[in-house]
């Protein structure tokens, strides 16, 4: 569980705020709670995300159980810069479907005083590291690691494992039709058969 541990002089201190995992374990949920916590205080915010991502909907961003908050979708991370007009807050979800750029635009919001809230999947389909996910895991002052629950034993679950076995690219875009979370031990046995 993330404990907001602000610096003390929060209005001149900017941060990195990751929170990953697989697959159905929150990370949107975990991402929206903090957003609505920081509208709830009036604080001033931008929520982002990936153009290719319009599972559920263009202008918004909505979690697995349908919980939803207002986004702008990019094609390009430092398109962000367009929408930014210094607000305290910037989050952006699915941000492991970004290329490396997300990296320097998270740091230098954060190097402004901004709080940056990222969330996305750490590991694709074939616990691969996600696109920049390790970077800016390794930039963050704080990271959040969420977990599913595994769907073949009930314990708690870190990878997404990809149930068609002819789809082979890196990205695919899919819910429950397509991906299950998998604990370590589970992975492996589907993985070696």
């Amino acid at each position: 569980m993330f404990l907001e541990q602000f610096p003390q002089d929060g209005k001149s201190h900017g941060w990195i705020e990751v929170i990953c995992g697989s697959m159905f374990s929150g990370k949107t949920e975990e991402l929206i709670r903090r957003l609505k916590r920081a509208e709830f205080a009036n604080q001033k915010l931008l929520l982002f995300k990936p153009k290719l991502d319009n599972r559920y909907a263009e202008e918004q961003v909505i979690s697995h159980n349908g919980t939803a908050f207002e986004a702008i979708q990019l094609d390009r991370p430092d398109d962000l810069f367009q929408f930014w007009k210094k607000e305290r807050i910037v989050a952006i979800d699915e941000v492991q479907f970004f290329d490396n750029t997300i990296i320097e635009v998270a740091n230098t919001l954060a190097n402004k005083g901004v709080r940056v809230i990222c969330a996305g999947l750490d590991m694709d389909f074939s616990a691969k590291p996600f696109g920049p996910m390790p970077y800016l895991l390794s930039n963050a002052e704080y990271v959040t690691k969420v977990h599913a629950i595994c769907v073949s034993c009930g314990v708690p679950a870190q990878f997404s494992h990809r149930i068609s076995k002819s789809d082979k690219e890196q990205v695919l875009l899919g819910a429950k039709d397509k991906y299950e979370p998998l604990c370590r031990s589970c992975y492996n046995k589907i993985k070696h058969n």
